[in-house]
This record gives structure tokens, C-alpha cells and sequence, in this order.
């Protein structure tokens, strides 16, 4: 009965042992704790709290392929297909992957000059298109542009080369994103950084359908709007960078809903995106490189914001802005400083879930 026990004890602690190792595996990318400095940047970063996210060090098969910044990533997860914006002389500024880290092609295309945002319109359909925000000061820039998945200019909205003065709602000046709504509606954040700081919805028929254009921390008003969403509950999320916070905004009638801000103390949100199950947002911090998950409020009730997970990157990462497979679950981040995107997948870890 003894040898029973003491078997039954080295069992516990040796199954209690192994869990330690797997968690700690999990917080901190390796066995031995946090990240050693100098460490590769893909590999360089910690996950705190819930849900969790694991990097996925094979995707894409071939990084030494980004040969710019990064700036944006476009999810179609109906084909399986991830478009990267870059920026750099003699690059392609559109590299496309699948899902699984295969290289397909690049768009050289010479009708892009700085892209910034990108988006992936109308994956459910038949007829997919990309759209990016290109906010170069040369013949190309202050735009919005819409594309077919092989890269063929198909639309540009606003004057290529003629930045706007907030008097045309179509004219624009460093458009920083693009949100096109299943409806085909869609909301833009205009002012990267430009005289304009607007955000504004457009119907399908490119139509202004409201818009807010007013400079400064007030209520409805802007500084460098960077990013925007739509829930499923008819609200407009947007990340209002030079502000430090996030405003929302009802989608049908554009009225002010509120504001959160608490969260952004240390550094202001640049993208916002939420998660396939609809409760979370994940917002972007580019100077403190860290991605946090927000815990998403239910219908009617704004609040405050609150955090619930992290994953802490390298220093000089600088991630810039985000996207989610809607079927997986997988999160894409663009990266400035690191030039590279990457790919994190959720992971669940007895009651942490994603």
C-alpha cells in the first residue's frame, strides 16, 4: 500500500510538472521563460492572460520574400488566400499567400504607390475584390482602390495626386482604412496624418450617407483616425490614433455612441478588428508592439474598455494593422519594423479558449 502511494505521488507531481512546462511553453514561446533579448523576431514574444494566441513560425514558407515594410493584410478565408501591402523601392507592393504559407504571386503593379490599409470585399461572393488606401503625395496617391484578386485596377475613389481640403467628401488626403460592409457600404478613415480627419460611409452607389469631418478631442471629432469596423450590432469602431482612444458610432445614423479610452494610456490604438465569435476586438499598439484582445460589450452598452489578453512583441516589431480569418480564427499582423507579417493561431488550454 505504501509503494502504491508514493507511485501515485511521483504520477501527481510529475503530471503537475509537465503541465508547468506546457503553460510556460505556451506564456512565453519557450521552456526557459521569457524571450531572450537579440532573439529572432519571429519568435520573440510573450502571451499574457486569455485567450491565447500561438505563433505559427511556418508561415509563410518563404519570409525572405517580404522585402518591405509591411503595412496591411486581407484575409479571404473562403479561398484561403492572405494579400500583404509592402512599401519600398523596387518591391511589389501586393504579395499573396494561402493560408498555409504558399506563396501564389505578386502584383507589380505601378498604380499603387504608398498603401496603408487593405481589405478583402465580398469574400462570400463570387467576385471578390481588394481594396487598398494609398496615401503617397505622388500622381498615384490620396486615394482608395478597389482590385480583383490577380490585382487588376478595377475603381479609384478620390483624384489620384490631389490631396483633399475637407471641402469634397471624395476627396482625400492620406485615407489611412477602408471597412466595405456585406451591404456594400463603406466606411472610411481619411487622415493618415493629412489636413483631413474625417470618417464617413458611402453607400453602395457611392453615395456620402453621413459623415463626421471635424478636427480635435471633442466628441465625434478626430485626430489621425487610423482604423475602422463594423459589429453586428450596428456600431462603427474607430481607432482615433492621435486621440488615444476609440470611438463609436451608430452604422445607420452615424450619432456618437461613445468612447473608450482607459485602455490606450501608454499608446494609442492603430487597428481594430473583432474576432469571428464577436467578442472580442483586437486593437493594435505600435509603439509599446503589443496586440490585445478587448473584451467586446454586448448590445446597447458601450462601457469601458476592458483587457483580457496580450501578446507582447519584440521591441521594434511595430506592429501597424491586423486582420482575422473568419473561419479559423487565425490572427495576421502587418509589421513596420520587422517587415514581415505574421501568423497567430488560437489555442486552448483547458478552460482558456478562444
Amino acid at each position: 500500500m505504501l509503494l502504491l502511494k508514493r507511485r501515485g505521488a511521483v504520477c501527481l507531481i510529475a503530471s503537475s510538472m509537465a503541465s508547468l512546462v506546457l503553460l510556460a511553453v505556451v506564456l512565453y514561446g519557450s521552456v526557459g521563460g521569457p524571450p531572450a533579448a537579440g532573439s529572432d523576431l519571429r519568435r520573440d514574444y510573450q502571451l499574457l492572460g486569455r485567450p491565447l494566441f500561438r505563433l505559427d513560425v511556418s508561415w509563410p514558407k518563404k519570409p525572405e520574400l517580404f522585402g518591405g515594410q509591411v503595412f496591411g493584410v486581407a484575409v479571404n478565408q473562403l479561398a484561403g488566400v492572405v494579400y500583404v501591402a509592402q512599401r519600398g523601392d523596387h518591391v511589389p507592393k501586393v504579395l499573396v499567400f494561402t493560408t498555409d504559407g504558399e506563396f501564389l504571386m505578386s502584383w507589380n503593379t505601378s498604380t499603387i504607390e504608398m498603401p496603408h490599409g487593405i481589405f478583402l470585399a465580398g469574400a462570400a461572393s463570387s467576385n471578390p475584390t481588394v481594396w487598398i488606401t494609398d496615401v503617397g503625395n505622388g500622381p498615384f496617391g490620396h486615394t482608395v482602390k478597389q482590385f480583383s484578386p490577380s490585382g487588376k485596377l478595377l475603381q479609384v475613389l478620390g483624384t489620384p495626386g490631389k490631396a483633399g481640403s475637407g471641402l469634397d467628401p471624395l476627396q482625400f488626403d492620406q485615407p489611412a482604412e477602408i471597412f466595405v460592409h456585406e451591404s456594400g457600404e463603406m466606411y472610411i478613415v481619411d487622415g493618415d496624418g493629412g489636413t483631413n480627419n474625417r470618417l464617413l460611409k458611402l453607400s453602395k452607389e457611392l453615395e456620402v450617407l453621413w459623415i463626421h469631418a471635424e478636427k480635435g478631442q471633442g466628441l465625434a471629432q478626430f485626430y489621425i483616425p487610423h482604423s475602422v469596423t463594423v459589429d453586428g450590432a450596428q456600431r462603427v469602431w474607430v481607432a482615433d490614433r492621435g486621440n488615444k482612444r476609440i470611438q463609436v458610432f451608430n452604422s445607420i445614423t452615424g450619432d456618437w455612441l461613445g468612447t473608450w479610452g482607459s485602455c490606450f494610456s501608454e499608446d494609442a490604438p492603430y487597428s481594430v478588428r473583432l474576432t469571428p465569435d464577436k467578442k472580442y476586438f483586437v486593437v493594435v499598439q505600435l509603439n509599446t508592439n503589443q496586440i490585445s484582445l478587448l473584451d467586446a460589450p454586448p448590445v446597447g452598452l458601450i462601457g469601458q474598455c476592458r483587457v483580457v489578453s496580450v501578446i507582447q512583441l519584440a521591441e521594434d516589431v511595430k506592429p501597424h494593422l491586423v486582420d482575422l480569418d473568419l473561419k479559423t480564427g487565425a490572427l495576421y499582423v502587418a509589421e513596420i519594423g520587422a517587415q514581415q507579417a505574421q501568423k497567430f493561431t488560437p489555442f486552448s488550454l483547458g478552460t482558456y479558449v478562444v
